[in-house]
């Protein structure tokens, strides 16, 4: 079987103060955390639940899967003489 990798993206609200993740490839997957760590955890635990549950691998697949986390992060900073 090929191996697939499901692309999330993932962004920095500063107005939360957390990491959001969406992803095109898995449908229905939308979740945040505070650090990008334990969202990884929370991606681990979500993208296998979530392409079963949309058929995208079947109820019985005992593989494995990629996924890629694809980060974005703008800060302002001051630079004083």
């Amino acid at each position: 079987m090929t191996q697939i990798t499901f692309k999330v993206q993932a962004f920095w609200d500063k107005d939360a103060q957390v990491w959001v993740a969406t992803s095109e490839d898995v449908p229905g997957l939308v979740t945040e955390a505070s650090t990008i760590e334990v969202l990884t955890q929370k991606l681990r635990d979500m993208i296998p639940e979530l392409i079963i549950i949309n058929r995208i691998v079947p109820s019985d697949y005992a593989g494995s899967i990629t996924f890629e986390l694809i980060s974005h992060r703008q800060e302002l900073i001051s630079v004083t003489n």
